[in-house]
Formats: C-alpha cells, sequence, structure tokens
C-alpha cells in the first residue's frame, strides 16, 4: 500500500512537471483598438508599440489597417 502511495505521488508531481510549463509557455495575448483622431475619425497607417521589460526585443510594434 505504501508503494502505490510513493508510485502515485510521483506521478502526481511528474503530470505537475509537464503541465506547468507548458501552460506558461501558451500565454499568449493580443491588444486590440482603434487609432482616431479628434473628431473620431480612424486613422489607419499608424505605428504603435508596447514596450515591456517582460519582453526579450523591449518594444513591439505594428502598424494599424
Amino acid at each position: 500500500m505504501e508503494s502505490f502511495r510513493v508510485a502515485r505521488t510521483a506521478l502526481a508531481l511528474l503530470a505537475c512537471m509537464v503541465v506547468v510549463p507548458s501552460a506558461a509557455l501558451a500565454q499568449t495575448g493580443a491588444v486590440a483598438g482603434s487609432v482616431v483622431d479628434e473628431t473620431g475619425g480612424v486613422l489607419p497607417g499608424v505605428t504603435v508599440e508596447a514596450t515591456s521589460p517582460a519582453l526579450i526585443e523591449g518594444v513591439r510594434s505594428t502598424v494599424t489597417d
């Protein structure tokens, strides 16, 4: 009975070691919105930059469409 409990604990630990890192790597995100002028008109072709110390490259940029 003791060996079953040890095996079950080892299996649970192994499952955590596999699931937790893969869940952390699956973190993705998106930013959505519109760039508008003072009158509310949509502005295409605007460069938008997002900065964060968590980004490897430091800055991500895109151009609105």
